[in-house]
């Protein structure tokens, strides 16, 4: 159980990484038309996030991972 927990952190921590190495600017891009959004399409934003990442983990155990 906890080497999947592991796992799952060790891969946000490595696609997070791989767009601040490749593309920094378009990070800073993306801040400031985040910091635009009202609060309410922020946290209408991360759920929706969490709701596609809920539906992945399904997916992947469902597929035997």
């Amino acid at each position: 159980m906890i080497e999947n927990i592991f796992l799952a952190l060790g891969l946000v921590l490595i696609l997070e990484g791989l767009v601040y190495a490749l593309a920094p600017s378009l990070v800073e891009r993306f801040l400031i038309a985040l910091s635009a959004l009202s609060e309410d399409n922020r946290r209408l934003l991360g759920l929706a996030a969490m709701a596609i990442g809920l539906v992945m983990v399904w997916a992947a155990k469902t597929l035997g991972a």
